[in-house]
């Protein structure tokens, strides 16, 4: 599969790694995609970099993973590109971070995933990625045993499916539930968050 990734920072390049160590085609893009061409050359043939706009083109599905400040602005100038293809946000809303704006996009009443959905009209909208440290998916994909577990929410069965599937492929458990507005039960301040549980534990907080 072919997978974009705007924003490749701690959690978009970790992923992306994952996902090129299991046979996707992954492009990484940022405002400044010399600065990724490291990281490709060092994932090798099937990793490349580019734009956001790149990015949006190339992947089949499109991570998203980017400061809440960010989201109008590539609304502005990939909202159609991204229309009708998958989009998995990794976002949180981190008032220290993101000031006024994390207060808007927690208060939305589908949570801050809802909240960035609705400025991108006709995309398959996907939470996901977005409860557990980049740190620990470095080191803990395909270990042994119960994988940690990793929530996901989508108004789209079909999305979710597509999500599930790339977060096994990365080595975790995907615990996806239905619709997007309940992943307002996996952002900061509730169990799952940054708890490093198993998708046993998961599945059973939220009820999967």
């Amino acid at each position: 599969m072919k997978i974009g990734i705007i924003g490749a920072g701690m959690i978009g390049s970790t992923v992306g790694k994952l996902w090129v160590d299991a046979g996707h085609e992954v492009r990484f893009a940022s405002r400044h995609p010399e600065q990724l061409q490291s990281l490709a050359k060092k994932l090798g043939k099937r990793a490349s970099t580019g734009t956001p706009t790149d990015a949006a083109k190339f992947g089949e599905v499109v991570m998203v993973t980017v400061p809440l400040a960010a989201i109008s602005g590539l609304a502005r100038d990939l909202g159609s590109l991204l229309a009708g293809k998958v989009v998995l946000d990794t976002g949180n809303a981190y008032e220290k971070r993101d000031g006024a704006i994390a207060g808007e996009a927690s208060g939305h009443a589908q949570g801050s995933a809802g909240w960035a959905a609705a400025m991108f009209p006709g995309a398959r909208w996907v939470k996901a990625f977005n409860t557990v440290y980049f740190k620990t998916l470095e080191t803990e994909g395909h270990r042994d045993g119960e994988r940690i577990g990793i929530p996901l929410a989508s108004d789209d069965r079909a999305a979710l499916d597509v999500a599930s599937q790339l977060v096994h492929d990365a080595g975790f458990d995907p615990v996806p539930v239905q619709p997007l507005a309940r992943g307002k039960e996996f952002e900061p301040g509730t169990k799952p968050y940054a708890s490093g549980m198993s998708g046993p534990q998961v599945r059973k907080i939220l009820g999967a």
